[in-house]
């Protein structure tokens, strides 16, 4: 009957897989989750500041959108933002991305669209807010 014996390089093995991970080991990888959130934290960030940036475009484009189409159909430009959704040219006024308020600020001019248009009235809107996109250092306001 043969006997097995163990070398000193799998006793050694099997000690150190009891044992588990050295303080440095587990200090390190640590480290490393730690580096890798903060990017992850940062990076998201900038992600949800460009969705809002995307959001008030996309805002600003429809009312301007609308704006226009208004003052075309009935001659006269609208007077406030409530015309624009009491008249259905836009489902309800959207809420600013970037105050998170209905608190648009708008233009009026006296220009005219077309030669039937016997008023003046709203000809443009901005968002209300003075903050700087840290993207293209512009101002909201100016968008």
């Amino acid at each position: 009957m043969a006997v097995f014996e163990r070398s000193d390089v799998e006793i050694n093995c099997v000690d150190r897989a009891a044992r588990g991970f050295t303080i440095m080991e587990l200090m390190i990888v640590m480290a490393i989750i730690v580096i890798l959130a903060t990017m992850s934290a940062v990076r998201y960030e900038q992600s949800v500041v460009r969705a809002h940036e995307a959001a008030l475009h996309q805002d600003l484009f429809v009312m301007r959108q609308a704006i226009q189409n208004y003052t075309l159909d009935k001659a006269a430009a609208p007077t406030s933002l409530d015309d624009l959704h009491a008249s259905g040219y836009i489902g309800e006024v959207p809420t600013d991305p970037i105050t998170h308020e209905k608190d648009w600020t708008t233009s009026t001019c006296d220009d005219v669209l077309s030669p039937d248009q016997v008023a003046g009235g709203i000809c443009d809107v901005h968002s209300a807010s003075e903050a700087v996109s840290p993207f293209d250092g512009k101002s909201y306001s100016s968008y």
